[in-house]
């Protein structure tokens, strides 16, 4: 099976770490030019340095939690084929202790900028009669978790809008899918364990997977996917071989989610 995106060019927000960068390197290992995207501008050159070896990057700084940073970035880059909605943020918050304020920020980021990129870029793709959208989502937006109720709903925000616009895409050539990591080896989660990891002296590798199986138990693997997993499934549902999938929600969870479908 060879994924050839060769002309095609491709979107993945938030795009300088983890997750992203996996994704935005692997698009364009397959042939793609790819945008990378930030908040900050250093990230973003030193992620576009970073992928010079793989394709054609260029860098766009935008902040996508707000309409003004969506417009930024579908100024600059005002055509695409491939948008890959991957920016968002993820902490613990107690139910009763979030206030608005932090409801706001999880719709704004994880649910809005998804909304209006793919409002901005769809129409485009329709009238060439093939386009690729994937929403990042999570097995938390199935299996939401008791202490990150206001991240798991956005995520179950971003599944919902995925199947919404595959069906109202219908007969264009354009597809629409979501993806569902589970616990993944980021910087980000690393992050989060890094003082128990050195407060036990074991590796931070060993770390988030011991975290990964005290927090999802059911995980079938027993420890975080790499980014690049992950990747591996968006490029694939980006490529041209996808054609028949459309409107669906992937799971790259490891088994976190238990249910057969």
């Amino acid at each position: 099976m060879k994924i050839d995106l060769t002309g095609k060019r491709a979107i993945v927000t938030g795009s300088t770490l983890g997750i992203g960068f996996a994704i935005a390197k692997g698009l364009a290992a397959a042939g793609a030019e790819v945008v990378v995207n930030g908040r900050k501008a250093e990230a973003v050159a030193a992620a576009v340095e970073a992928l010079k070896g793989d394709g054609a990057v260029r860098g766009v700084v935008a902040d996508l939690g707000t309409a003004e940073g969506c417009a930024t970035l579908v100024k600059a880059v005002p055509q695409a084929d491939i948008l890959v909605n991957n920016v968002g943020i993820y902490t613990p918050d107690d139910f009763f202790e979030a206030g608005d304020e932090v409801w706001q920020r999880y719709f704004d980021i994880n649910v809005m900028s998804g909304v209006r990129l793919a409002r901005a870029y769809l129409p485009g793709m329709a009238a060439k009669g093939w386009g690729r959208v994937v929403f990042l989502s999570s097995e938390s937006g199935v299996a939401i978790p008791a202490d990150m109720i206001p991240y798991g709903f956005s995520k179950t925000a971003a599944i919902s809008i995925a199947h919404g616009l595959a069906k109202r895409m219908a007969g264009t050539g354009v597809t629409v899918n979501s993806v569902l990591p589970g616990p993944t080896f980021t910087e980000g989660v690393a992050d989060m364990v890094r003082a128990e990891a050195e407060k036990q002296g074991v590796a931070l590798k060993d770390a988030v997977d011991a975290f990964t199986r005290a927090a999802r138990p059911t995980s079938i693997i027993q420890r975080a996917a790499t980014p690049e997993e992950v990747a591996n499934m968006v490029v694939y549902v980006c490529s041209k071989l996808a054609s028949a999938t459309t409107g669906a929600a992937l799971r790259v969870d490891g088994g976190v989610v238990d249910g057969l479908v």
